[in-house]
C-alpha cells in the first residue's frame, strides 16, 4: 500500500487530571525526521513518544507538539509553611548578629526556593492519557497518508498506462521507420555502391539499422513499468524504489531521443520525459 508523507492529525483531551492538546504534523523528508515538543510536567516522555511513531512510520519529516493544561484545582500555589517559619527563624537569628539589620518582608520569604510551590502532580495516569491520544492520533495521520498514498498511486498508474500505450504505438511505427531510413540508405550509397565491396555495404547498413532500432529500449521501458506496478502493490515504503526507477525511466528516454530517426520518435521521447518528471514530483511526497 502506498502512502503519503503529508498528513495532520489533531485530537484534545479533558479530565480530572486537566486538559491534553496533541498535534501531528508530517511533510515529505528523504528520511524519518521527528520533532517533539512537549510540557515541563511531561518531558519524560519524549522517549516513549519516539519508539512508538517510529514503530508506525518510515518516512517523513513529523512534528509532534502537546500542550497541557492544569485542573482549575490545581491551579493555585501552596506555602510549604513548614520551610517558610524555618526560613524567618533563620532570618531573625541573622539580624540579631547584625549591627543595622535589614528589614525581611514576606515576598522575600516566599522567594525562597521551595516556600511557594504548585501542587504535585499524579503523572502516571496522565502519562497514559498522553500515549492513548498518541495512538489515536498516529492511527488518524496513517488513514489520512493512505488517501493520500491512494491518490497519488492513480497518478502513477495514469502515467504508466499512458506511457505503455506510447509504447505500443512506436513498436508497430518502428518498422515503418527501419524500412524508411533503409531505402534511404540505399539511395546515397548507390552513388558509391561500385567503390564499396558488397560485403562492406550489407555492414554498412546493418550497424546504421542497429543505430536507429529502439525495440530495446521499448522494451526496458515496458519492463520499467511492469516494476512500478509491482513495488505499487507491496506493503511498507516504497518511495526511494520509486525514485530509482524514475532514474531508469530518464536512462531509457534519453537514448530514445539520441537514437531517434524520425520526428515522431522524437516528440516520443519528450512526452516520455514530461510523463516521467510528473511521476517523479508525486513520488516525492510518497513513503
Amino acid at each position: 500500500m502506498i502512502r503519503s508523507m503529508t498528513a495532520f492529525a489533531r485530537g484534545e483531551w479533558h479530565g480530572e487530571l486537566g486538559a491534553l492538546d496533541m498535534e501531528l504534523r508530517s511533510v515529505n523528508h528523504r528520511y524519518l525526521e521527528m520533532s517533539i515538543r512537549l510540557p515541563e510536567e511531561l518531558r519524560s516522555l519524549e522517549m516513549s513518544i519516539r519508539e512508538r511513531m517510529g514503530a508506525r512510520l518510515g518516512r517523513g519529516k513529523v512534528e509532534c507538539r502537546l500542550n497541557y493544561r492544569p485542573p482549575a484545582a490545581r491551579a493555585g500555589v501552596v506555602i510549604d509553611e513548614d520551610l517558610a517559619r524555618q526560613v524567618v527563624r533563620a532570618s531573625r537569628q541573622v539580624d540579631a548578629m547584625l549591627y543595622n539589620p535589614s528589614a525581611v518582608n514576606s515576598m522575600d520569604i516566599l522567594r525562597w526556593p521551595g516556600v511557594l510551590q504548585t501542587p504535585r502532580l499524579e503523572t502516571g495516569l496522565l502519562k497514559k492519557q498522553v500515549l492513548a491520544l498518541l495512538e489515536q492520533l498516529l492511527d488518524e495521520l496513517m488513514a489520512v497518508r493512505s488517501r493520500e498514498g491512494k491518490q497519488l498511486e492513480g497518478v502513477i498508474e495514469q502515467r504508466c498506462g499512458t506511457i505503455e500505450r506510447m509504447v505500443e504505438e512506436l513498436r508497430q511505427h518502428l518498422p515503418a521507420v527501419m524500412a524508411r531510413w533503409h531505402e534511404r540508405l540505399q539511395e546515397r550509397l548507390a552513388s558509391i555502391k561500385d567503390e564499396l565491396e558488397p560485403a562492406r555495404l550489407e555492414q554498412e547498413m546493418l550497424l546504421f539499422a542497429q543505430k536507429i532500432d529502439v525495440s530495446e529500449e521499448l522494451d526496458r521501458l515496458i519492463a520499467h513499468v511492469e516494476e512500478v506496478k509491482q513495488i505499487l502493490a507491496q506493503e511498507g515504503p516504497a518511495g526511494r524504489r520509486l525514485d530509482f526507477l524514475m532514474q531508469e525511466f530518464n536512462r531509457e528516454a534519453n537514448t530514445l531521443a539520441s537514437k531517434s530517426a524520425d520526428v515522431r520518435t522524437t516528440r516520443a521521447a519528450v512526452e516520455l520525459k514530461v510523463l516521467i518528471e510528473q511521476m517523479r514530483e508525486q513520488i516525492q511526497n510518497i513513503e
